[in-house]
């Protein structure tokens, strides 16, 4: 399935309702069966596909830039009896196992925006389930801060993924479960494994929700516990709007994608991808002001929108491609001049940085080789110097000559820009040793020649002129020689070294288990229980453990 835009917007959502009344937002799930297209499959019960969620990830955002002043963010349905039936079974099925994986990536960096808006941007979530919450509709709810059930003696949360689909529930929803709302594990068992899910009282005491009520009073008690939440957020600082508009971008033939200050080009037959970051002649605002007057069309933030944008672009549509070779072109001192921008607490720019962040967890989590080149007149620094901390392979062109091989650190490598492990990449990358990561940040905003930077740690490889062309073809061909699925386990295995959190659980532990299950007869195959669900016949199983 090819997805022409991961962009959206509400005039033309047509599974989401957003109101904005002051400080309380809400989200009103309302999907439709039949969206003109012809897809094998209907979307019943309020269940959804990878478009229902691409407006739910545009929404989320919006609500950050566009409606800084909303402080509560209210989930609910718009239909009777159902909130959400999770992922569209026959979607699932229908589709090919690649899609499935990248379908449940996806909606799980959904589900982690609306905890980093709650966590970052002071926008609290409260999931009113005014009917049942089944499976990833559940594990919407768990995204958010509080779920309150409504009793009407038959609405539940379930997660009936292993009992029903042989599968397991795909977008955290077992990880949630027992980390964040720390439900006992016997308890969390005994839910996980029960098709028909927990109601009322019982659901509050397993601590799945936090309150439910009669139908009678349900709304009240919504309104109540959403007014209660944005008032414990009335510190959050005043912000002007910023319009967050589409990412322009030329699509060409062949796969690639020109955006204003990236390039991405697609050689198929090699299986390969290359993304040109090309930095401005002028570092533009000096301050958070001028940044903002400039919206989303200031550099540093439309560059990373980019990234964004070419990077579901390759997980969703250019799939055959295992290796992306990145690189920066510009000047340095630039990229350093921005970062003096960012670094400030304004609000603008805080949302930048923060957004910048997320943009660069999804390289950490991209099932692509990534190797960055530093040549002449890269501009690996500050900000842009993460992409080459987050490549698989960093090669530095050994510059005897001295003509302009830098990389530069600034004081945002510190701490900004966290991974899914709660790290900085400089801390994954010297895991347990202090005095390397602070050599590095002693020399921010120094301009480091290959050979300092090799010595602080920061190049994988670096060749003289005479050897480059060679050992960085042989690096990517080799790359391309080998098994993408031993590549991917391999990659996602090393990137996420050091503490085991929630996040690196849900894209390590979890897709890795869900990756495998996925291909396995007992869940797929002719008799699978995804093939068998909503038919006449049970699935079969073969019943050996692996």
């Amino acid at each position: 399935m090819q997805i022409e835009s991961f962009e959206s917007h509400p005039d033309r959502y047509q599974h989401w309702k957003l109101t904005v009344d002051g400080d309380i937002a809400t989200l009103v799930m309302d999907v439709q069966e039949g969206d003109g297209t012809e897809k094998p499959y209907i979307l019943k019960l309020n269940s959804y596909d990878i478009f229902v969620d691409i407006e739910l990830a545009d929404a989320v955002e919006r609500l950050r830039w566009e409606h800084p002043q909303v402080r509560t963010v209210v989930v609910t349905s718009g239909k009777d009896r159902i909130f959400c039936a999770g992922a569209n079974i026959p979607m699932l099925a229908s589709s090919d196992h690649a899609f499935k994986v990248n379908f449940c990536k996806f909606t799980n960096e959904t589900r982690l925006a609306i905890e980093d808006a709650s966590a970052t941007a002071a926008q609290g979530y409260l999931c009113a389930a005014n009917g049942v919450a089944s499976g990833g509709g559940y594990e919407l709810a768990l995204a958010c801060d509080e779920i309150v059930l409504v009793d009407d003696r038959s609405s539940a949360v379930s997660l009936p993924e292993v009992p029903l689909l042989g599968v397991l529930p795909g977008t955290g929803g077992l990880t949630r479960v027992v980390d964040k709302r720390k439900v006992r594990r016997d308890l969390a068992d005994y839910f996980s494994s029960l098709a028909e899910g927990v109601r009322g009282q019982r659901a509050v005491d397993y601590k799945l929700v936090d309150a439910t009520y009669k139908l009678s009073k349900f709304e009240g008690k919504v309104a109540e516990r959403a007014r209660a939440m944005a008032d414990a957020r009335l510190g959050k600082p005043d912000a002007a709007p910023v319009e967050w508009a589409p990412v322009p971008v030329e699509v060409g033939a062949d796969g690639g994608r020109r955006y204003t200050h990236l390039d991405l080009r697609v050689d198929r037959g090699a299986r390969t991808a290359e993304i040109t970051i090309t930095l401005p002649d002028d570092a533009g605002p000096t301050d958070a002001a001028a940044a903002q007057a400039q919206g989303v069309s200031w550099w540093p933030l439309a560059t990373f929108r980019a990234l964004n944008d070419a990077l579901l672009h390759l997980r969703f549509n250019i799939r055959e491609v295992g290796t992306l070779v990145m690189r920066v072109k510009g000047d340095p001192q630039v990229a350093l001049a921005a970062d003096a921008v960012l670094a400030g607490d304004a609000w603008f720019t805080t949302e930048a940085r923060h957004y910048i962040r997320r943009v660069l967890k999804k390289v950490d989590v991209s099932s692509k080789t990534f190797i960055a080149l530093a040549e002449q007149g890269s501009a690996f620094a500050g900000t842009f110097f993460e992409l080459a901390l987050a490549a698989d392979r960093f090669f530095m062109l050994d510059d005897a000559e001295g003509d302009g091989v830098h990389v530069a650190p600034s004081p945002l490598n510190g701490g900004a820009y966290a991974m899914g492990n709660g790290l900085t990449r400089l801390q994954t990358r010297f895991l347990d040793d202090e005095a390397a990561v602070n050599a590095v940040l002693e020399r921010a905003g120094e301009l480091l020649e290959t050979q300092k930077a090799n010595d602080l740690g920061l190049v994988t490889f670096a060749p003289d002129d005479i050897d480059w062309d060679d050992e960085v073809r042989l690096a990517i061909e080799e790359r391309a020689s080998l098994s993408p699925d031993a590549l991917t386990g391999m990659e996602a295995n090393l990137r996420f070294a050091g503490p085991e959190t929630l996040e690196t659980k849900i894209f390590g532990r979890l897709s890795a288990w869900q990756n495998w299950i996925f291909q396995r007869p007992n869940a797929v195959g002719p008799e699978g229980a995804l093939k068998a669900f909503g038919g006449p016949t049970q699935p079969v199983y073969a019943w050996e453990r692996t």
